[in-house]
């Protein structure tokens, strides 16, 4: 144990030594890096200006959605939830029931309104 801690001791004192001496690159050295690197930037071309004309307002919503795609997945997604709402599954509930809206049709049952006993009363 003791070995393996002046192991340790010894290794960090010689990366303390490299981080107060870093050294030195030779100035041949950075010079041979410096035209390499101007030599490559030559063979790239030039940037593309930048362009003037504003795009339509339209493009940059389409933009901003996520493009093409993005505006397909929406178009699905609405359909489907106008769908569901219009016509909802059996397992679903009715979001009209759940406000508490209840329609005058369905307030009587059809047994109980008949037609032909008002007309007998009326009759008499």
């Amino acid at each position: 144990m003791a070995d393996t801690d002046k192991a340790l001791q010894e290794l960090d004192d010689l990366f303390a030594a490299a981080r107060r001496e870093p050294p030195a690159v030779p100035d041949h050295l950075n010079a041979a890096i410096l035209a390499d690197a101007a030599r490559t930037q030559a063979g790239f071309p030039a940037a593309a200006p930048a362009r003037a004309a504003r795009q339509p307002l339209w493009r940059q919503l389409v933009e901003a959605i996520g493009g093409w795609p993005a505006i397909g997945g929406l178009a699905a997604a609405s359909a489907a939830g106008l769908w569901i709402g219009m016509a909802p599954p059996s397992f679903v509930p009715d979001p009209v029931a759940l406000a508490g809206y209840e329609d005058s049709s369905t307030a009587l049952p059809d047994d109980t309104y008949d037609m032909a006993m008002m007309l007998s009363g009326d009759l008499q």
